[in-house]
């Protein structure tokens, strides 16, 4: 049996959104389902317009689904050359932000993950798998035995 991921708290995160450096943008664009939190926190202090953008290469268990990411809704319509910081709780390869970036086109794209490897990366000393605070924890049955 694999040992317990470490829950990253919500005060390390906080505290870590204030003091990193991040650049500025136009928009934040977080890419589903995983940077879903992520944006809206880098939204929120940064005092930025948020989007979505319907991607996806891994499934729940973190493994990949296909083998490029796919785009599942249409992208944000977003103005010509506006900034666009694009946001993910992790980036293992790559491959999703080098797609996103794709779907941007003459916008200036600066990529952050919270873990893994982008532009900015909140949590570079992280190697190893964590939980998230936002992560819901699997509904667990109980089973009853008859007396």
């Amino acid at each position: 049996m694999s040992a317990a991921k470490p829950l990253l708290c919500f005060d390390a995160i906080r505290e870590r959104l204030r003091k990193v450096s991040l650049p500025g943008g136009d928009h934040v664009v977080g890419i589903l389902t995983g940077g879903t939190v992520p944006a809206a926190l880098v939204a929120y202090r940064l005092g930025l317009p948020l989007e979505y953008l319907h991607l996806r290469f891994r499934n729940p268990d973190n493994e990949p689904e296909s083998d490029a990411p796919r785009l599942l809704a249409p992208v944000p319509d977003i103005p010509p050359g506006a900034s666009i910081l694009i946001v993910d709780d992790v980036s293992v390869s790559g491959a999703t932000f080098r797609r996103a970036r794709d779907c941007f086109p003459g916008h200036p794209v600066v990529t952050i993950a919270f873990k893994g490897s982008a532009d900015v990366v909140l949590f570079p000393e992280i190697k190893g798998c964590v939980r998230w605070p936002w992560s819901v924890p699997p509904i667990v049955e109980t089973v009853r035995i008859p007396e």
